[in-house]
């Protein structure tokens, strides 16, 4: 399954409400400057995205539960815990 256009990932997931497969789509797609991996975590890079985006937790409660948003998914790949990325 290809992402949409921009992202970087793809995740499918049965949707308990209605039954249906739906597919998200998240992350920055290309590559970090130097040609490396765009997403380090435990770097001070993942340490400011988390912070970032635990305000965007806050900020919208939808989909700070929802498991399966892109907000969600993200934090998940830069290993967040609170504001703090973790190695």
């Amino acid at each position: 399954m290809k992402p949409a256009k921009g992202k970087a990932k793809v995740k499918s997931y049965r949707d308990p409400k209605t039954g249906r497969k739906r597919k998200v789509s998240y992350g920055q797609a290309g590559k970090a400057k130097g040609g490396g991996a765009r997403v380090k975590p435990g770097t001070s890079k993942g340490d400011a995205y988390c912070s970032r985006s635990s305000g965007q937790m806050k900020k919208s409660p939808k989909s700070a539960k929802n498991p399966n948003s892109p907000l969600r998914l993200s934090r998940k790949r830069w290993k967040c815990s609170g504001k703090k990325s973790r190695r």
